[in-house]
């Protein structure tokens, strides 16, 4: 065999064991924010109820919006479950927001009723290396008995810097301004409670005064009788 014919034969078989190996997978995961924990142990107590995530949000691959509207796969994952990771961020928001400790996302602990509940539906979140990030969703906010106190419609966009990871952290940020308009609302809702006038009892009627009687005045004229 001639040498340089070895020699190809050579570099093709090193070559394929370097060939065989894949690039690892990027993960990614929203950002939280930086975020303090409350100091205090106890608080307003809100139910972030089970979060409704659009079906094609529903996997673990990352999508990537194009100029037609159109979703390509693309190699990056999510770092677990996206409706989770969802859930958590709403979740450390509105806690550091609302300052209390007391933010859960199943009413699992007996005897604590909630104050608030919320409900929280996205019909949409994506972006693309030439699309802006897009947030569209629906909150309710419940008061303790159950009864609806307000609901919004949401759609909100977030310029990136194009690479995948600039949109994540844009997909992040549209996710902390639903998390302040969630918080807005419950403490407006708190305000109004507070200054709503509190039912007391109608104090009970007087009674009107007896009048004392008149002094009768001495008739006229009138003569005294003496007795002996």
């Amino acid at each position: 065999m001639p040498l340089h014919r070895y020699m190809a034969l050579l570099v093709v078989a090193l070559a394929l064991p370097a060939c065989s190996v894949q690039a690892p997978t990027p993960l990614y995961q929203l950002d939280i924010g930086q975020l303090s924990v409350p100091s205090a142990r106890s608080g307003l107590v809100v139910l972030l109820q089970p979060l409704t995530l659009a079906q094609y949000l529903q996997r673990d691959v990352l999508l990537q919006r194009q100029a037609d509207g159109s979703l390509l796969e693309t190699p990056a994952r999510w770092a677990g479950s996206l409706q989770e990771d969802v859930e958590h961020l709403l979740l450390r928001q509105l806690a550091e927001r609302l300052q209390t400790p007391n933010v859960l996302t199943t009413p699992s602990t007996v005897g604590l009723v909630a104050d608030i509940q919320l409900q929280v539906s996205i019909s949409r979140l994506d972006s693309g290396p030439l699309q802006p990030a897009v947030l569209h969703a629906q909150w309710r906010l419940l008061d303790k008995n159950g009864q609806l106190r307000e609901q919004r419609l949401l759609q909100l966009e977030q310029a990136h810097a194009q690479s995948v990871a600039s949109q994540v952290q844009a997909q992040s940020h549209l996710l902390q301004q639903l998390a302040e308009q969630l918080a807005q609302a419950v403490r407006q809702l708190q305000a109004a409670a507070a200054s709503a006038p509190t039912n007391r009892a109608a104090p009970a009627p007087r009674k009107p005064a007896l009048l004392a009687p008149k002094p009768v005045a001495p008739t006229t004229g009138a003569s005294e009788v003496y007795s002996f």
